[in-house]
């Protein structure tokens, strides 16, 4: 111990500061370090704490805290740009901004001033939106939000995201839909197709405005009415599964006074709701999960197999119809519907799979795997191994150096990351 004292005293400064630059980049461990220099490692970590805090020094601002670093002109343009800052970037409400301008610039102002800020604002950015060119504008997302009881018309580019329409309205019938579309349409809108929930007005109005352009289903509304679907079934077969056990305990106390006959016979009608109602939890979930997972995957079948599996979920729906009518059937009639919609970006999408298919001279079966295959995290075993099958089944040519294999899976990643958009990113 002594000569580990007497080792750090004879220590030159040099050869201290290089120790301690070695234990703050972590070069080598810090009992090695200490071992090689015959000192403590005591000794080390004093040493690296003495340049951390010469570090912390050198690059510590010279500036006090309430110094004045520059010096700004408030105007009342300015104002006007922090107030309208203060909401869009911020997402402040009005009430929010007035605190602001109190506490810290000492400005008082009313709400009715914010608001007419916001309002001035927005009447000039409605003069700019009305002079874009939206022709460049391939698919278009339709909705309508709400801002309390008022509807808003909404309209967003869905390779872009931009967003060419957001207009609030009285009304949200065919009228009103068709006027907006109509005054995009002469800035250039002329869209391959759009995308939209089953809204009656919206789809009557883009009808009447673009009578040739195609309205495809949103996936979004359909797939999260099922899950709350599954998800309320579920929760009344756990309610089922809690009375049948509460009525059990109960037969259980009274069988010492003797027996129930009444208690019996109810304990049964319990049991076989139980059953029925878990069934049929079961059996909506799992039709759920093929909806979501097969039929309205981006990544999937072929069109005709997902009508196939489409009509076969709606059939199986509707058996089981009668055990719970009033949440079941209107799910069921709006799927039949709308299945045509629903399903039109599968075509879109073959359509793509078929191009890359041909531009690469390989054939469908294993673009549509390879497709597939995305749908798999790429951290995941299952992930690699489909990848090495699909290696293996291109032959001759992925061992050519892989480039038709890596070919392939660029063009597929790609047109994916294109996204033919299935759902509305408004939700």
């Amino acid at each position: 111990m002594d000569r580990c004292v007497g080792a750090a005293a004879r220590l030159p400064e040099g050869d201290r500061s290089d120790l301690a630059v070695q234990v703050l980049a972590r070069s080598e461990p810090v009992s090695d370090l200490a071992a090689r220099h015959g000192v403590r490692r005591k000794f080390v970590y004093q040493q690296a704490n003495k340049a951390r805090v010469a570090l912390d020094d050198a690059f510590r601002s010279a500036t006090p805290d309430d110094e004045g670093l520059f010096e700004l002109v408030v105007t009342k343009v300015w104002l006007r740009q922090v107030i309208i800052a203060l909401a869009l970037i911020c997402r402040g409400s009005c009430r929010g901004v007035i605190e602001f301008m109190r506490d810290l610039l000492g400005v008082s102002m009313s709400v009715g001033t914010v608001h007419h800020v916001l309002q001035s604002a927005a009447r000039e950015a409605d003069v700019i939106n009305h002079e874009q060119d939206l022709s460049a504008i391939r698919v278009c997302l339709h909705d309508e939000l709400f801002q309390g009881a008022m509807p808003v018309l909404a309209g967003v580019d869905a390779q872009s995201t931009y967003c060419y329409l957001l207009a609030a309205a009285d009304h949200r019938d065919a009228d009103t839909w068709g006027v907006h579309l109509l005054d995009a349409n002469r800035q250039g809108l002329k869209p391959d197709y759009t995308i939209a929930d089953a809204g009656q007005g919206l789809r009557a109005g883009q009808k009447a405005a673009w009578d040739d352009t195609r309205c495809h289903g949103d996936v979004f509304h359909i797939q999260h009415q099922y899950e709350s679907l599954a998800n309320t079934l579920s929760r009344r077969a756990k309610g089922a599964a809690s009375r049948c056990k509460k009525l059990h305990d109960r037969i259980g106390r009274a069988s010492q006074r003797g027996p129930d006959e009444t208690l019996a016979i109810q304990s049964e009608q319990v049991r076989q709701t139980e059953i029925q109602v878990y069934r049929l939890a079961r059996d909506i979930r799992t039709l759920t999960q093929w909806l979501s997972h097969d039929a309205l995957a981006l990544a999937g079948p072929a069109l005709a197999t997902r009508q196939e599996l489409f009509d076969f979920v709606a059939e199986e729906l509707a058996q089981r119809e009668p055990e719970d009518v009033r949440r079941i059937r209107p799910l069921r009639v709006a799927l039949q519907n709308q299945r045509d919609d629903l399903l039109a970006f599968a075509d879109v999408f073959d359509k793509k799979l078929a191009h890359i298919a041909r531009t690469h001279d390989i054939g469908g079966d294993l673009v549509r795997e390879a497709c597939v295959l995305h749908r798999l995290p790429s951290t995941s075993t299952a992930y690699w191994q489909g990848w090495n099958r699909l290696r293996a089944k291109m032959g001759d040519r992925a061992r050519e150096g892989g480039g038709k294999f890596h070919t392939l899976f660029d063009a597929v990643s790609r047109a994916r990351l294109a996204k033919v958009p299935a759902a509305k990113p408004l939700e």
